[in-house]
């Protein structure tokens, strides 16, 4: 099974490139995060069309919305509002081969990584704890994916020392998803298949014109698996040509593949 998933910045807006990955990559599910877009315009027509009749969305008038999409049945939907206020952040659904899927995405956070002056950095923090809290009851083989808008590891920046204080990669952040990581024991799927330090991006500015010339990614989304999920994983795929396609996302999507 191909399991893929993209922050997709917009999915009405980057349909021709979703549709030429889909035709492409032909995994089996794809979840997208930041869709930008309510329920009720989603654009499941295109979806259905290509082959993935099933879908689970969580969307939001023009931000963040998350969004799961499946040749595969999807069962059990669940949405946990780990940002405690009604933000469209999380969806997941049980596959019948009895694998738990979620699908996340995190809080950029702001500028500022000072709660005390930055309410959304707080946010972001209380948002990881909470799925720390939910991470600490889980039970059964679970994969997680998505934007986390945290780059972990050194190697996971394209500069530690000139991004150690910039949101996404700052120490109070790299602790708190150290503990979500311990509370489940997560397996990264990512490193496992690309072993620090090793470069591996999934996200470039869209400052930049040509993101290939100063090469300052981040890797801010990842693949997790459950200890006991984490040995069917044959494979682990960053797709970073795809963000030279025509009016991309800043961010590339990531493909897992699983014996199930």
């Amino acid at each position: 099974m191909k399991i893929a998933s993209w922050n997709i910045n917009s999915v009405r807006a980057r349909l021709p490139i979703v549709e030429r990955f889909l035709k492409i990559e032909q995994p089996d599910i794809l979840c997208l995060q930041e869709t930008k877009a309510m329920d009720s315009v989603f654009p499941a027509e295109l979806f259905r069309r290509l082959g993935y009749v099933h879908h689970k969305l969580n969307g939001q008038k023009m931000h963040h919305g998350v969004a799961i999409i499946s040749k595969v049945p999807l069962h059990d939907e669940g949405r946990h509002d780990w940002q405690d206020n009604g933000e469209a952040r999380h969806v997941g659904a049980r596959l019948d081969c009895g694998i738990r899927l979620e699908n996340v995405y995190v809080p950029a956070g702001g500028d500022v990584p000072d709660r005390t002056v930055n309410p959304k950095f707080g946010q972001k923090l209380d948002f990881i704890q909470r799925m720390t809290r939910w991470s600490e009851k889980l039970a059964e083989p679970t994969l997680i994916v998505g934007d986390f808008n945290v780059a972990p590891l050194e190697c996971d920046v394209w500069s530690h020392k000139a991004l150690i204080d910039v949101v996404s990669h700052t120490p109070i952040e790299i602790e708190a998803l150290g503990q979500l990581q311990a509370a489940h024991d997560w397996v990264d799927l990512g490193r496992q298949f690309v072993p620090a330090p090793e470069r591996c991006f999934t996200w470039w500015s869209y400052r930049s014109p040509d993101f290939t010339k100063n090469d300052r990614g981040r890797r801010l989304d990842h693949m997790w698996a459950s200890p006991t999920l984490a040995g069917q994983a044959v494979a682990h795929v960053v797709h970073e040509p795809v963000r030279s396609w025509e009016r991309p996302s800043d961010h590339v999507p990531l493909v897992v593949e699983l014996e199930v």
